[in-house]
C-alpha cells in the first residue's frame, strides 16, 4: 500500500473517530442539550468587566448585566485599561448612577484583556467570580441559569453559549453559523468533561478555584483556554449551560477577522505548549482535551495537503495530457478516460464531508431562539465550502508567527 493512501486512511479514521464520538454523545443526551440546574442557594458574585476603546459598546453591556435576574450579583466592576476614547467617562457615568457598578483603571495599559482581568479580580470578595467581554451583551437570565452548576462543590468554572450579536454582512452571518456550532460541540464535550475553554463574553469561576490556579496568565493570548486547562488540571469541574446565552460582536471586515483568529490559534499553541507535559497525566486534560486539540490541528493541516495535492496533481496531468496530445496529433479526449468507478478514497471523502454537513444542520436545528435568525442554504453552503477551508492556513501562519515569538495581541 502505497504511504499516502496509508496517510489518507490514518486521516479518515481519525475524522470518523471523532465525528462517531460526537454522533453516540448526541443520541444518548440529546434530551438534556437544554437542561440546566437550580441554584440551592443565593450565591454572591461580582462580574469584571475588561474595557478598552468600547465606547460603543460597554454602556449596553453594564445595562445587560444590571437588568440580570439574579439576585445575587453584588457588584459589576468595569475595567478600564487606558482607553484613548471616552470609555472611562461612560463607565464613571454609570458608576455614579448605580450602586453595583464600580468604575477602575488600570495604572497602565497593560496590553490585553487578562490583564484588565486580573487587575479587577483584586477587588473580588464574593464567593462566585464572573468575567464578560465589554463587547458582549448577557441575556436576563443566562446568570441564573449557570449558578446552580456550583451546587457540585467540584465545580470550578462554568461558561455559557455565545451567538452573535451583529449579523450585518456575509463574514458575520457565517460566523453566526460557526458560533452555533462551536456552542452545540462544547455542550457535546461537555457531557465528556472534556470543556476546554470558557469563554471571554460571559464565564463564570468559583472563587476559590479562581485563586487555586492564581487566576489568568498575562503571556497568554487565549486566557480563557489556559485558565480553563489550568482548572481542570487541577481537578476541578468545568460546566456549560447552553440556555443561558450572550450575544458578542464579531468581526465584520476580513482583515479585523484574520487578526482575532491568528490570535486564537497562536494562544492556542500556546496553551498546548506550556501543557505539554501534562498529556501524559491522567486525567481528562491529558487523556481527551489535549489530544482533541492537537488531533483537530492534524485533520485541518492533512486534509488542506491532501486537497492542494490532489488539485495540483490533477491540473498537472490535464496539462500533460492536452500539451502531448497536441504535439501527437491524438485526441485529447476519449470515452474510456471517464471513470465511473469511485476509489475508496473518494468514497471516505464523500462520507466524511456528507457526516460533516448533517453534523452541521444538526448543531443549527437545535440552536434554539427565533431572534437569533435562521441561516439560509447558501450560507450553509459557503460556511460548509469556503469558510472552513480558511482554517488550515490561518494555522500554518500562526504557527510561524508563534515559531517567530510575535505574540503580539
Amino acid at each position: 500500500m502505497e504511504p499516502l493512501t496509508v496517510l489518507y486512511l490514518f486521516y479518515s479514521f481519525i475524522a470518523f473517530y471523532f465525528l462517531f464520538l460526537y454522533i453516540l454523545v448526541y443520541s444518548q443526551n440529546r434530551k438534556d442539550l437544554y437542561e440546566y440546574i437550580k441554584p440551592n442557594k443565593n450565591y454572591s458574585l461580582s462580574i469584571v468587566v475588561p474595557c478598552f476603546n468600547e465606547a460603543d459598546s460597554i454602556g449596553k453591556n453594564i445595562k445587560g448585566l444590571l437588568d440580570s435576574n439574579y439576585k445575587g450579583l453584588k457588584k459589576i466592576y468595569i475595567v478600564d485599561d487606558c482607553s484613548t476614547d471616552n470609555s472611562f467617562e461612560i463607565i464613571k457615568e454609570y458608576a455614579k448612577k448605580y450602586s453595583k457598578v464600580i468604575a477602575l483603571k488600570t495604572p497602565k495599559n497593560t496590553g490585553r484583556a487578562a490583564g484588565a482581568k486580573i487587575y479587577g479580580a483584586k477587588f473580588v470578595k464574593t464567593k462566585l467570580i464572573g468575567f464578560s467581554d465589554a463587547d458582549s451583551f448577557p441575556s436576563k437570565d443566562a446568570i441564573e441559569k449557570m449558578v446552580g452548576y456550583f451546587n457540585d462543590e467540584k465545580t470550578g468554572a462554568v461558561t455559557s453559549r455565545v451567538l452573535v450579536f451583529n449579523r450585518v454582512n456575509y463574514l458575520s452571518r457565517i460566523q453566526a453559523i460557526e458560533y452555533k456550532i462551536i456552542a452545540f460541540t462544547r455542550k457535546l464535550l461537555g457531557f465528556l468533561d472534556s470543556i476546554y475553554v470558557t469563554n471571554g463574553p460571559l464565564s463564570i469561576y468559583r472563587k476559590t478555584a479562581y485563586d487555586d490556579v492564581k487566576g489568568f496568565k498575562l503571556n497568554n493570548l487565549t486566557e480563557d483556554i489556559e485558565i480553563t486547562w489550568n482548572i481542570v488540571a487541577h481537578g476541578w469541574k468545568v460546566e456549560m449551560a447552553l440556555p443561558a446565552k450572550v450575544t458578542t460582536v464579531v468581526p465584520e471586515k476580513t482583515g479585523e477577522w484574520f487578526k482575532q483568529r491568528i490570535r486564537w490559534n497562536v494562544g492556542g499553541i500556546q496553551t498546548v505548549y506550556q501543557y505539554r507535559k501534562k498529556i501524559r497525566n491522567t486525567g481528562m486534560l491529558g487523556l481527551f482535551i489535549m489530544p482533541y486539540f492537537i488531533f483537530s490541528w492534524i485533520i485541518g493541516l492533512t486534509g488542506l495537503a491532501f486537497l492542494v495535492y490532489r488539485l495540483t496533481e490533477y491540473f498537472m496531468a490535464k496539462y500533460l495530457v492536452a500539451k502531448y496530445s497536441v504535439a501527437a496529433q491524438v485526441a485529447i479526449i476519449r470515452l474510456d478516460d471517464f471513470s465511473l468507478n469511485p476509489s475508496i478514497l473518494f468514497f471516505f471523502g464523500m462520507l466524511l464531508f456528507s457526516l460533516g454537513l448533517a453534523y452541521t444542520i444538526t448543531a443549527l436545528v437545535h440552536s434554539r431562539g427565533k431572534e437569533y435568525g435562521r441561516p439560509t442554504v447558501k450560507d450553509i453552503f459557503i460556511y460548509s465550502f469556503f469558510y472552513l477551508i480558511m482554517y488550515p492556513p490561518l494555522l500554518i501562519y500562526s504557527f510561524y508567527k508563534f515559531l517567530r515569538g510575535k505574540e503580539t495581541w
